[in-house]
């Protein structure tokens, strides 16, 4: 009888425990499908890639699968409970992430799933999938500024990378959108699509510019956190990567959509637009890399926030492939590996971490309290 009873008491605080799974963990997806397609489309073919990146994006699709199962049920046995993520200054930001991981793996369908399910349930799959996360991440994009602007207590030093997530998704949108348009009809539909991805695009980097300026305000005037938020910096990476892929997938796509002329100078578009920002790329991860390292030597935990080492990395990489495709500059391409490998040794560290940590349960514990969390600076010598 004791043994039934510690049996039940702890299967009943497992699922206590995965009660507490909130929006974040979705991040897991768009990090580990990030690894699939970015893989799938380096401009250097490496033997073996290819079917290292099927097997990721089985996986990235498995655990999406899982993850919407858990936050369902969530949600219809504890709404209440639920319903505090939004009401979290910090975790609410992460609701972002939901629709970018439905997209992150409808976009691997497209570029990888042909091959394992076949053309036509690819691209349906990668359609239900874009449009669930198009929906979705547009919500965001409004919902969540809206809550920040008229119920959230937002301090002067609370800016951090996790505000980015409610308004990059619609950037992936426009990314994806791209893939999207040559498996579409010739005609006003297609370029209706090619129009709307470019609104999107402008919506989500001008919002991202934004608040990228004030996380770099935040910084001058205040520091760092220090804590294990710090590794949410890479996060600006996001739609920075993400908008180089979107100009440079829009642009290779414009010519089937409308008049050679136009569509020429979209893809001028894409190197004109995509090479500056990549400059700028390259100076945040080096801005980046220095404040997370100097926050792990002061003993910086591990949590979920480790995910933004992965998926915004990754948008650098197809990026710089984009760049790569464009230009044939061999730079880029070297580059683009150079960043897949550190990708890739982020991803595998972070993917070992989380699934020790789930298994101890540490991190199914519940969000961290709505209080603000100081950045602060070095005392002066």
């Amino acid at each position: 009888m004791p043994y039934r009873l510690w049996l039940m008491a702890t299967s009943h605080g497992r699922v206590e425990m995965l009660g507490n799974i909130g929006p974040n963990w979705f991040a897991s997806v768009m990090g580990t499908g990030i690894v699939a397609t970015a893989g799938a489309t380096l401009p250097i073919h490496l033997w073996g890639l290819r079917g290292f990146a099927e097997v990721v994006w089985v996986f990235a699709a498995v655990l999406l699968v899982v993850l919407l199962a858990l936050v369902g049920v969530h949600w219809l046995r504890h709404p209440t409970v639920a319903r505090t993520h939004a009401r979290n200054p910090q975790m609410a930001h992460f609701y972002g992430a939901a629709p970018m991981a439905l997209m992150t793996v409808g976009g691997g369908a497209v570029l990888i799933g042909h091959e394992l399910i076949g053309e036509q349930l690819a691209v349906d799959l990668g359609w239900v999938l874009w449009i669930a996360g198009t929906i979705g991440g547009l919500f965001t994009a409004v919902s969540i500024p809206f809550l920040m602007f008229t119920q959230h207590n937002v301090e002067p030093d609370a800016a951090f990378g996790g505000w980015l997530m409610p308004v990059v998704p619609p950037m992936v949108s426009a990314a994806n959108g791209a893939l999207l348009i040559p498996h579409m009809v010739p005609g006003t539909g297609r370029t209706t699509m090619l129009y709307g991805c470019y609104a999107m695009f402008g919506l989500s980097l001008v919002a991202a510019l934004i608040i990228i300026t004030l996380i770099w305000s935040r910084l001058a005037l205040y520091g760092t956190s220090g804590t294990a938020r710090v590794p949410t910096l890479w996060i600006v990476l996001g739609p920075i990567g993400q908008s180089i892929t979107a100009a440079g997938l829009l642009g290779l796509n414009a010519a089937r959509a409308v008049p050679p002329e136009l569509a020429q100078s979209m893809n001028a578009f894409a190197v004109i637009f995509g090479v500056p920002m990549w400059g700028f790329a390259v100076l945040w991860i080096a801005l980046a890399t220095s404040l997370t390292v100097r926050t792990l030597r002061r003993g910086m935990p591990f949590a979920l926030t480790w995910w933004s080492l992965t998926f915004p990395v990754g948008t650098f990489v197809t990026g710089t492939t984009q760049l790569a495709v464009h230009t044939q500059l061999p730079a880029f391409k070297v580059a683009a590996v150079i960043a897949y490998v550190g990708l890739l040794s982020t991803w595998l560290l972070v993917a070992v971490r989380t699934a020790r940590g789930s298994l101890r349960g540490n991190l199914l514990n519940p969000p961290p309290s709505p209080g603000p969390i100081r950045a602060r600076k070095d005392p002066a010598p």
